[in-house]
């Protein structure tokens, strides 16, 4: 597998990214919360665009992957300001974003910052505001307490070690909340999210499609895939969602 390549932002972070050239508009997937461009889905997307000679971009947000800075550091506006840059530092031209969980969150802040690039969207399990109505909500009197008094709280994983949620990850979330502003999307947009997800919990993607506006936008709800939406059957429903948005665009 090659090297990846790096760009740093006008903040000073270096982000790591894999580029692949091709036709049509750029494919970008923005992965979820500490994970990073080496997960099934990117490799596997990545995998379809080579496949097919399509454009595609992978990176990891500062404090993913092997891109610099502390995971604990950052907070979503960080992460979206990164994903910015990164786009208009090794992009150009129209774009077709691919969010995964957090990444379904920041491709929709995306999707208002950069409208006159973004050609089509497609969300996986998207993950809109969840700091404030996942995190935050969920938090007992004395979580919150912990989190006001030490500045973070740890939290369990299924996927690895402690998530440790940080309060300027809770204060920046509220300043990036995308389901209490307006949502226009104005091309093809593809939400995919998985009935027995337990991370996000399908209510969120009926939130997600009633809150958001567009001629076309879709939700497609999968009975019994749960949040890594990883399996062949689920990769597979990627694909199409993705084809179907190109289709649109006759690219």
């Amino acid at each position: 597998m090659p090297s990846c390549r790096f760009f740093e932002t006008p903040q000073g972070r270096k982000l790591a990214y894999h580029q692949t050239e091709g036709v049509g508009p750029k494919i970008v997937f923005l992965s979820g919360f500490k994970s990073d461009m080496q997960g099934t889905k990117a490799l596997h997307l990545e995998t379809w665009a080579k496949r097919n000679g399509r454009s595609f971009l992978r990176f990891d947000y500062s404090g993913h992957g092997q891109s610099s800075g502390k995971f604990t550091d950052g907070c979503i506006g960080d992460w979206a300001e990164d994903a910015d840059a990164v786009l208009a530092g090794v992009t150009d031209g129209p774009l077709i974003l691919v969010g995964s969980s957090m990444g379904g969150w920041i491709s929709l802040l995306l999707a208002t910052r950069m409208e006159t690039r973004i050609s089509g969207l497609v969300t996986i399990a998207a993950a809109p505001d969840f700091t404030e109505d996942s995190m935050w909500a969920g938090f007992t009197e004395a979580q919150r307490s912990e989190l006001d008094l030490n500045g973070q709280l740890a939290l369990p994983s299924d996927y690895d070690a402690p998530y440790i949620i940080t309060r300027r990850l809770i204060e920046d979330g509220r300043q990036n909340l995308a389901l209490r502003r307006p949502l226009p999307l104005g091309f093809p947009a593809r939400f995919l999210q998985g009935t027995a997800d337990t991370d996000v919990d399908m209510s969120v993607a009926l939130r997600l499609l009633s809150h958001a506006t567009g001629p076309d936008v879709q939700l497609t709800l999968v009975d019994g895939a749960d949040h890594r939406f990883s399996d062949a059957r689920c990769l597979e429903l990627i694909e199409r969602a993705l084809a179907d948005v190109l289709t649109l665009l006759g690219t």
